[in-house]
C-alpha cells in the first residue's frame, strides 16, 4: 500500500507528488490526459511561488516581470514587487518541467482515471491502487470533489476566462490588466517573442469580440499574429463544504476558487499542498481543511473583496482611479500577493 495516491498532475498535483517524495512518502499520481496539459490561465507566476518551486528542485524557463500595471480608459499605475520579480511561464512549460522533475524523483504517473472511489478507516482505493490517503487535484470541475458531495451550488455572477498567445515582444516587463466595464484583459509576457492574453468576464461572446472592449490593448495588437488557439475555462467561482472526507484531501482549484482576478491559483495551490503534505505525515487529515483556510486566507480575502467592488456597478470604474490616487496602498497590496 501506497502513502499517497494523487489525483491529477497539474500543477496542483504534480507539486504535492513532488513535495511528498521528497518527505519521504511512497505516492503515485494518475492522469488521464497525455501531458504537457495546457489550460486557459493569465500564466504569471508570482516570485513566492516561483522560489517555492526552485525548492521543490523545479525549474522554469520564462519571462520575468517585475509588477503589475492597472489600465483603465484614462488611467494607468504601476505597482512593482519589492522582494523580485514574478515569471511569466507558457502552461505547457511549467507542466513539462513538472513532469520532469517527477520523473527524476522517479514518481509513477499513471494514465488512467480516478472513478469510484472507495474508503475505509486506514487506506483509500481508486484507479485499482490503494493508499493511506487521496489528494484530488482534478481541477476547476473536480469529479472527486462531485462524487463526495463536497462542493456547494454557485451563487453571484458567473465569471469565465479566455486565452490566448500573440507572436510579439512584451512591450513592458509589467503585467499589464486593463479594465473596461465587460472585464479585465491580462498580458503576460511569457517569451521574448510572446505575450498571453487573458479575458475575465461574465459577458457572452467570443474572444475577438470581447477584445473590442480594450481599444487601447487592440491597438497594441495590431500586427500581431495570434500564436494560439483561444482556449476556455471557467464558472471560475467554485464554493466547497470541505476539503476533506475521511481519507481524501482536495486541493488546488478542486479545493475551491473566488475568481482568476489577483493571479493567486498557483501560489496558493503550492501553499496548501504543503499542508496537505504535512498532514499526510503527522496522519492527521482531518486537520487539513484548517490549515486550507489558514494558508489561503489572506489571498481569498483579498481575492472576493476586489471582486465585490468589481461587480458593483457604482464602483467598477473607480477602481483603477482609486488606485492612481493611492499608489502606495495599491502598490503594498500586490505585494501582499506577490
Amino acid at each position: 500500500m501506497i502513502d499517497l495516491l494523487v489525483a491529477g498532475a497539474g500543477p496542483a498535483g504534480a507539486a504535492t507528488a513532488i513535495r511528498a517524495a521528497l518527505a519521504g512518502l511512497s505516492v503515485v499520481v494518475v492522469e488521464p490526459r497525455k501531458g504537457p496539459i495546457d489550460k486557459a490561465c493569465g500564466e504569471g507566476i508570482a516570485h513566492s511561488a516561483v522560489e517555492y518551486l526552485q525548492r521543490l528542485g523545479v525549474r522554469l524557463e520564462g519571462r520575468p516581470f517585475a509588477g503589475i500595471r492597472y489600465l483603465d480608459s484614462s488611467h494607468c499605475v504601476d505597482a512593482r514587487f519589492r522582494a523580485g520579480p514574478g515569471l511569466g511561464v507558457r502552461r505547457t512549460v511549467l507542466q513539462a518541467a513538472l513532469l520532469d522533475r517527477l520523473a527524476a524523483l522517479e514518481v509513477p504517473v499513471i494514465a488512467s482515471r480516478v472513478d469510484a472511489i472507495s474508503q475505509n478507516a486506514s487506506s483509500v482505493t481508486a484507479a485499482g491502487l490503494t493508499a493511506r490517503y487521496l489528494a484530488a487535484a482534478d481541477g476547476l470541475h473536480s469529479p472527486t470533489r462531485r462524487q463526495l458531495g463536497l462542493g456547494m451550488e454557485r451563487s453571484g455572477e458567473v465569471r469565465r476566462g479566455l486565452r490566448r498567445h500573440f507572436s510579439t515582444a512584451p512591450w513592458t516587463e509589467l503585467v499589464e490588466v486593463y479594465w473596461s466595464p465587460l472585464g479585465e484583459a491580462y498580458v503576460t509576457p511569457v517569451a521574448d517573442d510572446l505575450v498571453g492574453v487573458a479575458v475575465l468576464t461574465s459577458a457572452r461572446g467570443s474572444f475577438d469580440s470581447h477584445l473590442e472592449a480594450f481599444p487601447a490593448l487592440k491597438r497594441r495588437l495590431e500586427g500581431a499574429l495570434p500564436a494560439s488557439e483561444v482556449m476556455g475555462a471557467g464558472p471560475l467561482r467554485q464554493r466547497v463544504r470541505s476539503r476533506v472526507a475521511g481519507r481524501v484531501m482536495l486541493v488546488g482549484d478542486a479545493a475551491g476558487y473566488v475568481d482568476a482576478l489577483t493571479g493567486e491559483g498557483i501560489a496558493v495551490a503550492l501553499r496548501t499542498s504543503a499542508e496537505l503534505v504535512r498532514c499526510v505525515v503527522e496522519d492527521r487529515p482531518a486537520a487539513y481543511d484548517a490549515a486550507w483556510r489558514r494558508v489561503s486566507r489572506e489571498a481569498r480575502f483579498l481575492t472576493a473583496s476586489l471582486l465585490w467592488a468589481r461587480n458593483r456597478s457604482l464602483l467598477t470604474p473607480r477602481i483603477v482611479p482609486a488606485a492612481a490616487v493611492l499608489p502606495g496602498l495599491y502598490g503594498a497590496i500586490v505585494n501582499r500577493l506577490a
